[in-house]
């Protein structure tokens, strides 16, 4: 049974693009440890397409964050760019296609999705995040 106290992770990765199993692995401990097992394969895709997003198109350091309050999980990617994303094309359109279906896959199997700009540790940059409720 999930846990209905708030609770909140961060993993500060380098600019590797190892680090987007890292990041998978770590968040499929978290979930399965929190009773979340059954958002674990939706969460790990997203959380997989935002870090590596984070990690191709940077060149600085990035983080993951992975919170729980009140039925939703949240999954975000900080990078170094301050640039906004890309917007998500339409997935059907992209399905074929060597790159770009990233963001769309996010906002096609999230409910909510969205950015802000975000500094972190002198850094500036951005913060690219999905919900998932889990009804």
């Amino acid at each position: 049974m999930p846990e209905t106290e708030p609770w909140e992770y961060s993993l500060y990765i380098p600019h590797d693009p190892r680090a987007v199993t890292v990041c998978r692995r770590t968040l499929r401990l978290i979930l399965t440890m929190h009773g979340l097992i059954r958002l674990v394969d939706t969460a790990e895709l997203l959380a997989a397409e935002l870090v590596s997003n984070a990690v191709r198109h940077t060149k600085g350091p990035a983080a993951l964050r992975v919170s729980w309050a009140g039925g939703v999980l949240r999954i975000g990617a900080w990078d170094a760019d301050p640039e906004p994303p890309e917007p998500p094309g339409e997935l059907a359109k992209l399905l074929g296609a060597e790159a770009g279906r990233g963001l769309a896959l996010v906002r096609a199997s999230a409910d909510v999705w969205g950015w802000q700009p975000l500094a972190r540790n002198g850094h500036r940059g951005k913060y690219v995040w999905c919900d998932l409720v889990a009804a």
